[in-house]
């Protein structure tokens, strides 16, 4: 995926309206923005009936939009579909101050919560997402009934390490120890092995069963006119990023639903086993990163099951 977290982190309202005030739909569009409290514009689309359901893609910066396209038709029976660009993402605009932390994001979730009327709401992550999923709930736990986590990282540190034993496998390098150096910066040693894989064509391998799946994935985001990629390119610097989320697991009360896919080495396939929710619904799926491309009848058959068992 062109813009998914773990790679990108080694390529290292109009006039006279208000914050919070929904700024029409966006020309040629069913969507619109909502302007937040420092400017931005951020872009959505409200699709579907049933609990309001807030999509937090990955990425980041991957956008709303390919979900939308490759589930939305599911998701939309079982929820009302929140599909929210982050600030400099896609459709949204970028902060004129680069803010791009955890805080602010998890302040933009809020203010678009209260522009649309909703007073809870379940939260559905994808990848990177996860990250953010598990800071808003930290912060705001009284208006998330719910969340759905679809091939989520809880530790981007732990997930990354996890790419260097595959990567080699892949590459054939017999003696990984100069890539598990600890006296070497992990971004380094991960970046160097994506190197590799990109020069042998090999990288796709770590999310996908199929390389035209990589390809009908990076073709959604040409299918987006002048889709803004600031957010991909900023740095992940704050501390709060690089975080060990699954201690935070722990303490969370809402039902969950953790989606993981037993072939995903971009989060770990055994990412799992050190996530405990205490109210959780665990489903494995014979899939890479992307269920929605690559097996959406576990995708559909997981969410169907969390909404009717929790009743959301």
């Amino acid at each position: 995926m062109r813009t998914c977290v773990l790679s990108t982190l080694l390529c290292l309202a109009t006039a006279g309206f208000c914050f919070g005030q929904c700024v029409g739909p966006s020309q040629g569009t069913s969507g619109r923005h909502i302007r937040t409290s420092d400017g931005v514009d951020l872009y959505l689309e409200v699709r579907g009936e049933g609990t309001p359901c807030l999509y937090i893609h990955g990425g980041p910066g991957a956008g709303g939009y390919w979900l939308q396209k490759f589930s939305g038709d599911m998701l939309e029976r079982n929820f009302q579909m929140i599909y929210l660009d982050q600030r400099g993402s896609g459709r949204s605009t970028s902060p004129k101050d680069g803010d791009y932390s955890i805080a602010r994001l998890v302040e933009d979730f809020e203010e678009v919560r209260l522009a649309l009327g909703i007073k809870q709401w379940v939260t559905l992550g994808h990848s990177f997402g996860g990250i953010l999923q598990m800071a808003y709930a930290q912060r705001h736990p009284q208006v998330i009934t719910g969340m759905v986590m679809l091939n989520c990282s809880l530790d981007l540190e732990e997930s990354l390490r996890g790419w260097i034993p595959k990567a080699c496998e892949l590459l054939g390098i017999t003696d990984p120890k100069a890539y598990t150096d600890e006296a070497v910066p992990l971004l380094d040693r991960v970046g160097d092995l994506v190197g590799k894989l990109k020069e042998k064509d090999l990288f796709w391998k770590l999310a996908y069963a199929s390389q035209e799946s990589e390809k009908t994935m990076d073709a959604t985001f040409d299918e987006v006119p002048n889709f803004n990629h600031d957010f991909e390119r900023a740095p992940l610097t704050p501390r709060e990023y690089w975080a060990d989320y699954r201690k935070a697991a722990q303490e969370m009360k809402m039902p969950v639903l953790f989606f993981y896919g037993k072939t995903d080495w971009r989060v770990g396939p055994e990412h799992y086993r050190g996530v405990h929710f205490p109210n959780m619904m665990l489903f494995g799926s014979d899939v890479g990163h992307v269920a929605s491309l690559e097996n959406t009848a576990d995708l559909e058959k997981a969410v169907t099951a969390y909404r009717k068992r929790y009743r959301l």
